[in-house]
């Protein structure tokens, strides 16, 4: 079993990274806290228990573009003196930037650390690969920070203004396409260039080019349908959308949800349409008695609706790796629905005196062998 450590644990990429390889159970994982940069009996201690180092660790922007170096270049240095003082030899893999030959001192500053990286492997017999990783986009994103999709998700999602500086194309890849590519690499799944005796590169090429218009256009179109129609998108031909819509959901305020349904009532008595979708899927339901709890699981790529008709509910959520619980009250008085982020571990319980009946809507059909279903309590 491989012993992996992660360097920016906390980060966008490092995040993603971390919470899958938890999912497996052939790694062990190394848990890393930034503060171990500034502790070099601490930082030691980290590389010396891994076998696998990804240092994602970085600073991507800044008022002073030096500081951007100088603090890149710290973090290498820092990491490279710790392994040479435990006579640790990992398998460190960098993320360097599709700007590491451009003039600027951000990408000087992968560049370079990627050159000490080589040194150091030469020298002290470790392994070492670079990963030229393309503009990223996906959940929880850091807004002005990760990414321009992340921006304007959050811009749109929140009716604020997002505007456009240069209507360029642009090179993406989806957070969970290169996680799963890292961790490829490092099974040794992948093939990638030597650059050294024991050093190698892989460029990871974007998975989708579009223009930024066009990722505006879309996210305006998830906007108007999905929020404010309840109308969940076509996820079932373009990757692009699918990853952009998921990518987009975690960005709509909490307090959003619940959405109480339209009802069309006659002497005959009620009408709800429960989900309108431009894809396929499968819909259930279910009853609970009271005081019973259903779900506490949570899904990677699956979008998912609950929709309460008849009893009194609480649905709760809660994004994995944190702690705050998002609680949500539904009444079939007043039909509602909540739709279920990726990445939330949720559950919905029946808190009234009455049976409770729950519509299911998701975007795939279940399939045991493939299920993207993974079981956390809400509550720990």
């Amino acid at each position: 079993m491989k012993k992996i450590g992660i360097t920016g644990q906390s980060g966008f990429v490092g995040n993603h990274l971390f919470r899958t390889l938890s999912l497996d159970e052939s790694v062990i994982l190394i848990p890393f806290n930034k503060e171990y940069f500034e502790s070099p009996t601490k930082l030691q201690e980290f590389v010396s228990a891994c076998d696998v180092i990804v240092h994602l660790a970085a600073m991507n922007r800044h008022i002073d573009p030096q500081v951007i170096y100088e603090t890149n270049m710290d973090l290498v240095n820092k990491l490279i003196d710790a392994c040479k003082a435990g006579s640790a030899t990992p398998h460190i893999l960098f993320s360097s930037s599709t700007q590491e030959d451009l003039d600027n001192l951000y990408g000087k500053s992968k560049k370079d650390g990627k050159d000490r990286l080589i040194q150091w492997a030469d020298e002290q017999g470790g392994k070492f690969t670079s990963m030229t990783i393309p503009n990223v986009f996906g959940p929880f994103g850091k807004p002005n920070y990760n990414s321009v999709v992340a921006t304007f998700c959050h811009k749109v999602a929140n009716d604020e203004e997002a505007s456009i500086i240069n209507d360029s194309e642009v090179g993406l890849i989806y957070v969970n396409e290169l996680v799963e590519v890292i961790i490829q690499i490092i099974k040794g799944e992948v093939k990638t260039t030597r650059i050294s005796e024991h050093s190698s590169s892989l460029e990871i090429e974007p998975r989708y080019h579009i223009k930024v218009s066009e990722v505006l256009k879309m996210l305006k179109r998830f906007k108007k349908d999905y929020m404010e129609h309840g109308i969940f998108p076509e996820l079932d031909k373009s990757l692009f959308e699918k990853a952009l819509f998921n990518t987009f959901r975690c960005y709509i305020p909490e307090d959003h949800y619940p959405v109480k349904f339209t009802q069309h009532t006659d002497t005959r008595g009620s009408f709800v349409e429960i989900a309108r979708t431009q894809t396929s899927g499968q819909f259930s339901f279910s009853t609970t008695v009271p005081g019973i709890t259903r779900g506490n699981h949570f899904h990677t790529r699956k979008a998912e609706r609950f929709a309460v008709i008849k009893g009194k509910a609480r649905i709760q959520l809660r994004k994995i790796g944190t702690d705050k619980i998002i609680n949500y009250y539904l009444d079939g008085e007043e039909p509602a629905y909540v739709d279920m982020p990726i990445w939330y571990t949720h559950n919905i319980k029946n808190i009234g005196k009455e049976e409770l009946i729950t519509l299911f809507w998701i975007n795939e059909p279940f399939d045991p062998a493939d299920a993207d279903t993974y079981f956390e309590d809400v509550e720990k």
